[in-house]
């Protein structure tokens, strides 16, 4: 029975086993399809909230699509009227614009059809005009155009012509455009005053009974007077005034300034006469030296002799058509200056030369030698530089220039005496010519005024607008330039400018 008990209990066991398991499986089962079910429902439920929210979202994109397109559909309508209106707008100015276009254009061929009337009726005008002139002049048409052709043929021929003078000679000038441009730019870098009118040495009085007291009980005031200095004393009728005459500008300053002094202080006899001019002649020779010293030290130039600075002092009492020539020496050698800087010469040489150049009329001397030899012998016995030497002989060619600082105080010279201003009957005569030109210039019809400018060189004339056109202005400067060729003498040549404007003016207020 033991044995059995022993079978029949692990059986049993193992039935209970598996029945437990099975159970257990079931209720695991079973709770696992209560697990599902209720995930089954929650991801419905979830799904369902999901739907809604998507759809949700749909309604609202789709709504505000929907406002957008009806906003853009609305801009485009607004835009399209816009259009609508602009094109309207276009087409009744474009109808305007037509109406007027067929107005005018209907005037127009009122127009086209009076000018072809007026154009019939003038072409029988001329006509009659073209018989009666043929009738007079006894030419056809064709025999009156063959003179005009060979008149016009002639005019060009002489205009070619002097065109080709004027080539010719501006291709022979070519090689001296250099030289005058350097010319040019001296004296335009040089300022100096113009000339004035001659010193007359003249001595004011008091009054005429001071004339009694210069000449003195038998004379004997005079004649001290005019032995001391060596110059003519002119009483005459002249009130209250006595003229001094010599030729040598030195000895009539003395006896001016002396016979000042003398009326000044009264005492007027013949020791007196003997003190005062001693006096003055030592303050004129110090004023000529000091003269001398002056002009040296304002150009800079050095190591000269006192004989020289005395005689470059003396020029300060000299003048030549009114021009001082001391200042003129000056001017000189200031212009050589420019010119030998110009083109590379000696500048110094040039300079120094030039300021000596009319040292011979500052010289006293009792020879027969011109100045210009005069100052070669002064140079040459100051041991000047040999080209110096050949400057001053050579700036009136009375000798050959051997050098080209010569040749520049030859321009240098010719520059100072020639130029506007310096002489006075150079001045005289410069002012005539540019007169002379302005009044040539405004004898002819149309003309306003005329303008002679840049020393007589350029001839600017202004026309009547409404009396001259543009081809009868070129015309006018050609008889300008052709009556200027045949009245008037003048260097170089002249340069004629027409000026016509339309000149409008009016008022802002």
């Amino acid at each position: 029975m033991d044995w059995l008990v022993w079978l029949i209990l692990p059986v049993a066991g193992f039935v209970l086993g598996w029945t437990i398991r099975w159970l257990y499986a079931r209720y695991q089962l079973k709770s696992a399809e209560r697990r599902v079910e209720q995930v089954t429902e929650d991801a419905e439920k979830n799904a369902e909230a999901r739907k809604k929210e998507i759809l949700l979202e749909a309604k609202e994109k789709i709504i505000s699509e929907r406002n957008q397109l009806e906003k853009e559909t609305r801009d485009r309508r607004a835009e399209l009227q816009r259009y609508e209106r602009r094109v309207t707008q276009k087409e009744e100015t474009y109808d305007r614009k037509l109406a007027h276009v067929e107005r005018t254009e209907q005037v127009l061929v009122e127009k086209e059809r009076g000018f072809k009337k007026r154009e019939e009726v003038l072409a029988q005008e001329e006509e009659r005009y073209r018989e009666e002139l043929e009738r007079i002049s006894g030419l056809t048409v064709d025999e009156a155009k063959a003179l005009i052709i060979a008149d016009l043929e002639n005019e060009a021929k002489h205009d070619a012509q002097s065109l080709i003078n004027k080539i010719e000679a501006e291709a022979n000038l070519a090689g001296e455009k250099k030289a005058r441009d350097i010319l040019i730019a001296a004296i335009q870098r040089l300022a100096t005053d113009i000339t004035g009118e001659l010193t007359v040495s003249t001595v004011s009085l008091p009054n005429d009974e001071m004339k009694g007291r210069i000449i003195g009980r038998e004379g004997r005031n005079i004649r001290a007077l005019e032995t001391l200095t060596g110059v003519d004393i002119i009483i005459d009728d002249t009130p209250e005034a006595v003229v001094l005459s010599c030729f040598d500008p030195v000895r009539r300053e003395i006896a001016k300034i002396s016979l000042e002094r003398l009326v000044v202080d009264g005492r007027i006899h013949p020791a007196r006469i003997e003190e005062i001019v001693a006096r003055v002649s030592k303050d004129i020779s110090q004023k000529i030296f000091e003269e001398g010293e002056r002009v040296l030290f304002e150009i800079g130039i050095h190591n000269i002799s006192n004989d020289a600075i005395r005689a470059l002092g003396r020029l300060y009492f000299r003048t030549s058509y009114g021009q001082n020539v001391l200042v003129h020496s000056k001017e000189v050698a200031l212009i050589a200056g420019l010119i030998a800087s110009e083109i590379g010469a000696n500048r110094n040489i040039a300079m120094r030369a030039a300021l000596l150049h009319d040292i011979g009329k500052g010289v006293d001397t009792d020879s027969d030698l011109n100045h210009a030899e005069v100052g070669m012998d002064m140079a040459r016995r100051m041991g000047e530089d040999p080209r110096i030497i050949n400057a001053i002989g050579s700036h009136h060619n009375d000798i050959e220039p051997t050098c080209i600082e010569s040749v520049i105080v030859q321009i240098a010279d010719a520059i100072s005496a020639a130029r506007p201003g310096a002489r006075k009957e150079i001045v005289d005569n410069y002012a005539k010519r540019l007169k002379n030109l302005e009044e040539l210039a405004e004898g002819f019809g149309g003309v306003e005024r005329a303008y002679a400018i840049q020393a007589g060189r350029e001839l600017r004339i202004l026309v009547h607008n409404d009396k001259v056109n543009d081809e009868q202005a070129k015309s006018l400067g050609r008889e300008v330039a052709k009556k200027i060729e045949a009245d008037l003498s003048y260097p170089g040549r002249i340069k004629i400018t027409i000026i016509r404007e339309t000149r409008i003016v009016e008022y802002a207020r």
